[in-house]
């Protein structure tokens, strides 16, 4: 295999793996949003929430497992971008690389919670007497502002927008991709930025909060992801372009050797 269609192929996987990942994400959030009112159920107290979470049965528990591992898949590509791009050796896309990998894995911790760990809290809460539901409405409190706010939400969206950010930034300066898609990236990123406000007023209250920052940021957001994917699919691969071919000799260094005198000779 040469390295040109190396380089093709780790162009097709992380493009396609940002646009795959990004849209299935926004398909499994729009299921859940409509069995489940999600995002707005977040801000409603236990009495609330873990009933309708229990009426949800088996399929609400596999639509938090899918929305979840479907987010999962960027982790892939933001791995891979700094090698697609040709710049596996910039400092600070490599630092970037490691905030977008890590707020992954905090996104996929706040998910994953509602899969392990507000089911059986759930069960407790409906099936318990009122003792057992004053502790369960405790210990969801806690878990939902440690794994949910704090992890999930405020940690992790801060380090995806920290990625976006820099990644934009990269753009602008380097001209590696097209120049919109750098100038579309700070502003959705400060757009997602807006949904904090929601966050912090969790354990801030009055910290002012814009309604549709949530709505409006994580689409926005999302459909950036997207899009970067299909301009990585469009251009050509660069992942080893700095590669010296292998299959061309490289000519080795000689000295001349000098050339002596019409008049000289050899004496015996």
């Amino acid at each position: 295999m040469t390295i040109t269609s190396e380089g093709d192929r780790l162009t097709r996987i992380t493009g396609g793996s940002f646009v795959t990942g990004a849209l299935a994400f926004g398909a499994a959030a729009t299921v859940l949003s409509s069995t489940f009112n999600w995002p707005d159920v977040l801000r409603e107290p236990a009495g609330v929430v873990l009933p309708a979470f229990v009426a949800g049965g088996s399929s609400l528990v596999w639509t938090w497992f899918a929305t979840a591992w479907t987010y999962a898949i960027l982790i892939v590509p933001i791995v891979l971008l700094p090698a697609v791009l040709g710049r596996r050796s910039d400092p600070v896309l490599r630092v970037a690389t490691f905030v977008g990998a890590t707020s992954v894995v905090l996104s996929l911790i706040g998910f994953l919670r509602w899969v392990f760990v507000v089911p059986p809290l759930a069960r407790s809460y409906t099936s318990g007497d009122d003792t057992t539901r004053a502790a369960v409405d405790a210990a969801w409190t806690a878990q939902h502002q440690f794994g949910g706010a704090l992890l999930g939400e405020h940690l992790g969206q801060l380090l995806a927008i920290a990625w976006s950010v820099t990644l934009s930034v990269v753009i602008l300066r380097t001209h590696v991709l097209p120049r919109w898609l750098g100038v579309t990236g700070l502003v959705v990123s400060a757009l997602y930025l807006t949904n904090q406000g929601d966050i912090l007023a969790t354990a801030v209250p009055g910290f002012p909060v814009w309604d549709l920052g949530g709505l409006v940021g994580s689409t926005s957001w999302g459909l950036w992801v997207a899009a970067l994917g299909v301009v990585v699919l469009l251009r050509p691969a660069q992942a080893a372009s700095a590669a010296p071919r292998r299959d061309v000799p490289i000519p080795s260094a000689t000295v001349p050797t000098p050339r002596l005198p019409a008049t000289a000779g050899v004496r015996s």
